[in-house]
């Protein structure tokens, strides 16, 4: 069927086009390739990362570096060490700054990871809990009249000019996210690929637009549920928005090409894509987690006397900035035999020490290093 575009990028587009759309716009040579090559990515990070005793590692690491990038797209940065800083110290506490924003995403997307885990399905409620888990805001869906636009960036003649207005009016943004809802929830009326599925669900939520602010992060976080809930991952680890942030314009480009277009292939080939590299860029990241960290507890083992070394590394691998609490707090081991044993890291050179305001960290170096690159 023909998609209706949007004939004022100025006004709301109430006539956002429900869901499903129609299959000539996916169902393509070019789309079917590229769903082969995500489809077998995903399994590969989803049967390495089931091997994995310790998912605590990677429920911290992988996460925190997701929440970072979904960040940055939306303007708001923070360096590595201020995140694993505020995250080393305590997450609830952190006031201000662009950690608290980015701790909120990491908080938003395991809060709703484990609310599907009850409700098994994707609701209203889901997606109110995680916009105000992100933007700390106590409202929900978009009143009539909030004067939501989304502005040409930059400084150019027509930096502020609206290129794109969502939905707008009573009842109507509600409706549009029940459609879309609907269509996500039920597979048997809507008997689409689950990949596909994701990327035609995204551009309609962005479409939509329903909280007046937080709707890029919110979206983000509601495609690694979606294929969590659809079984294509245990845990919410892909790192999705690093190649988002890294084609950041083509991402914007794409999301115009179908309200202005019916480009419905290109944006969900740039997702697939999206899928693919990021699945096998955090492959390679777990690997080189796992393999670094087998190492360093075969040199702690055969070269120090240290009391369970399990546990010491299993800490030292949880965040890249371990603090004596971390030992203390869990009952592993004695403050002072918690100094010992990290002092012997240091001289090692498995973590080197860090005083900040006072405070001592201790740096784990590979792993900062991973998770960097």
């Amino acid at each position: 069927m023909p998609y209706t575009l949007n004939p004022d990028r100025a006004q709301p587009w109430n006539g956002l086009p429900e869901l499903p759309i129609g299959e000539e716009h996916y169902k393509t040579l070019d789309v079917y390739e590229q769903l082969v090559n995500s489809k077998a990515a995903i399994a590969r990070l989803q049967g390495r990362s089931a091997a994995i005793p310790n998912q605590g590692m990677l429920i911290n690491t992988i996460s925190l570096q997701e929440a970072k990038a979904s960040s940055a797209v939306e303007n708001i940065f923070t360096t590595d060490d201020e995140l694993y800083k505020a995250f080393s110290d305590n997450p609830n506490q952190v006031q201000q700054g662009p950690s608290k924003e980015v701790l909120h995403y990491r908080e938003s997307l395991w809060e709703g990871y484990h609310y599907l885990k009850q409700s098994r399905t994707f609701n209203r409620e889901y997606l109110e809990l995680i916009y105000k888990k992100i933007t700390g805001e106590t409202d929900g869906i978009r009143k009539p009249f909030a004067q939501i636009y989304i502005k040409q960036g930059g400084t150019g003649p027509n930096a502020g000019t609206a290129i794109y207005t969502p939905p707008r009016g009573a009842g109507i943004v509600e409706a549009k996210i029940d459609n879309l809802l609907l269509f996500m929830n039920d597979d048997d009326q809507f008997n689409t690929d689950p990949l596909i599925k994701m990327a035609i669900g995204h551009l309609q939520f962005e479409a939509i637009h329903p909280f007046r602010d937080g709707n890029g992060r919110t979206g983000r976080i509601f495609n690694i549920h979606y294929l969590v809930e659809k079984g294509l991952l245990d845990l919410p680890i892909l790192f999705l928005s690093k190649y988002i942030l890294e084609h950041k314009e083509d991402y914007y480009h794409a999301l115009a090409s179908v309200t202005q277009r019916a480009s419905w292939q290109n944006w969900i080939i740039y997702m697939l894509k999206a899928v693919e590299v990021t699945a096998n860029d955090t492959y390679y990241k777990i690997n080189d987690i796992i393999s670094t960290k087998d190492a360093i507890l075969d040199e702690v083992r055969s070269e120090t006397d240290i009391a369970r070394p399990e546990a010491l590394v299993d800490v030292i691998f949880t965040n890249p900035f371990t603090k004596v609490r971390h030992f203390t707090e869990k009952g592993i081991f004695a403050e002072n035999t918690a100094r010992s044993y990290l002092k012997k890291l240091t001289d090692m050179g498995i973590v080197e020490m860090k005083s900040i305001g006072g405070n001592h960290y201790f740096v784990n170096l590979e792993l900062h290093r991973i998770l960097s690159e």
